[in-house]
């Protein structure tokens, strides 16, 4: 089994998050050729979200989802703080970051915010 070759649609987009620095094996940078072993834990990163999970079996064939899923398992850290993060997105309204240029009505919410924000610190 491939470092990373289950969490990813495609094997190019494994290997370019790979490449890119989104996965780590035993704490230190991924090789798209590196082999795993069993209780090797992986670092994934993908979008804000970060994974480590445990391998604990191999299989020789790539498998669909439901059967790649039995041979891993997420960290209960990794969990408690994937959960953290969750809610602390959820308290700033839902989401870090926009998909969209903000419009110009959006830029004038966003203005008056900081305006109100701010007058309130002095």
């Amino acid at each position: 089994m491939a470092l990373g070759s289950t969490f990813f649609k495609t094997r190019s987009l494994c290997k370019d998050a790979i490449d890119g620095g989104k996965v780590s094996y035993n704490g230190s940078k991924g090789k798209a050729s590196r082999n795993v072993e069993v209780g090797a834990l992986i670092g994934i990163r993908v979008g804000w979200d970060e994974k480590v999970v445990e391998i604990k079996a191999i299989s020789e064939q790539r498998r669909g989802a439901p059967e790649a899923q039995l041979l891993y398992e997420e960290t209960p850290a990794s969990i408690e703080k994937r959960e953290k993060r969750a809610l602390e997105n959820k308290s700033f309204g839902g989401r870090i970051m926009s998909d969209h240029k903000p419009n110009k009505k959006e830029r004038r919410d966003i203005k008056q915010l900081k305006k109100d924000i701010f007058s309130g610190m002095e």
